[in-house]
């Protein structure tokens, strides 16, 4: 059977991100996006709705997020979606679902900040030359 894990979000940076390094010297950046929409109530009244995801980037890209984003920022992320699990120390079963990106977009002008070099972390705007964007 074929599936399809995929997940596209635009959204602003609750907290800057946080990066480490796994124990083989791997990047690994986490961040968390908040993504709202409005909506009329049956009311008629205007209402605000906010999701809030769980960012995981890795390598290269890990090394890029952490480098040119902080809390506020506005970003385009395309992954899919992973739950884990784990054991607290009180035998408690805990699980996380989060977005594992594989391109993230930084949306705020371009100008303010250095284009990566990773093509999966550009800038948008106007200073990307068309043939620069990667189609697949």
């Amino acid at each position: 059977m074929v599936g399809l894990n995929k997940v596209m979000i635009i959204g602003n940076l609750g907290a800057d991100p946080e990066m480490r390094y796994t124990a083989d010297g791997t990047a690994l950046t986490n961040f968390r996006v908040a993504s709202s929409r409005t909506y009329s109530g049956p009311d008629g009244e205007r209402k605000e709705e906010t999701e809030w995801f769980s960012v995981v980037t890795w390598r290269k890209l890990a090394e890029q997020c952490s480098q040119y984003l902080q809390k506020g920022k506005k970003v385009y992320i395309e992954g899919r979606l992973q739950t884990r699990s784990w054991d607290t120390p009180e035998g408690e079963r805990k699980y996380r679902t989060e977005v594992i990106a594989d391109r993230v977009l930084f949306l705020d002008r371009a100008g303010e900040m250095p284009l990566p070099e990773h093509r999966d972390a550009i800038p948008a705007g106007g200073d990307v030359e068309p043939e620069d964007i990667p189609f697949e």
